[in-house]
């Protein structure tokens, strides 16, 4: 990665990737350390193969972006609902684990639900937007927004997740 700029709640950083050769990162600086330590140990996970690309990355939201190429794709040529669903649990785990304060804590997964509202073919791209609507010291809930090129509603998720201590 590479900063480009540096503003007063962000930083910008280059990113090179197999699917655009580069794109733009808008990250929080008060967690840009964090969320530096936490990208560079992620390589060959669920994210990784489904081509998950970070594009805004702060405490109140997170954005990413996934291909709907044949890793997304259920036999019908269309996006697969697990993938949308893996794309809403990852960014909701990132955000949760970005809020803690407390180093001896991480956040998991303890439920989520999707409703599946529009197909997208293959060949295009998603845009997952995650938020918190609860930051407790045992659980919190995000909410994902998953839409097409054209901003319209693909999949819509809740996810709550449970801090618990991180194991030695």
């Amino acid at each position: 990665m590479l900063i480009v700029a540096d503003t007063d709640f962000f930083y910008d950083f280059i990113v090179f990737n197999k699917f655009t050769n580069q794109f733009q990162m808008h990250i929080e600086q008060q967690i840009k350390e964090k969320f530096e330590g936490f990208y560079k140990q992620q390589k060959n996970n669920m994210a990784d193969a489904l081509g998950l690309e970070f594009e805004y990355v702060s405490r109140d939201e997170m954005r990413a972006s996934m291909p709907v190429d044949e890793n997304t794709t259920q036999p019908m040529g269309i996006l697969h609902g697990g993938a949308s669903v893996a794309l809403a649990e990852t960014l909701a785990s990132v955000g949760g684990y970005l809020n803690l304060k407390n180093e001896n804590k991480i956040v998991v997964g303890l439920e989520i639900n999707a409703n599946h509202v529009r197909p997208v073919s293959a060949g295009n791209k998603v845009v997952g937007t995650s938020k918190p609507i609860h930051r407790g010291s045992q659980t919190q809930v995000w909410e994902t927004r998953i839409e097409n090129e054209s901003g319209k509603l693909v999949c819509i998720s809740r996810c709550t997740l449970a801090v618990v201590n991180k194991r030695k």
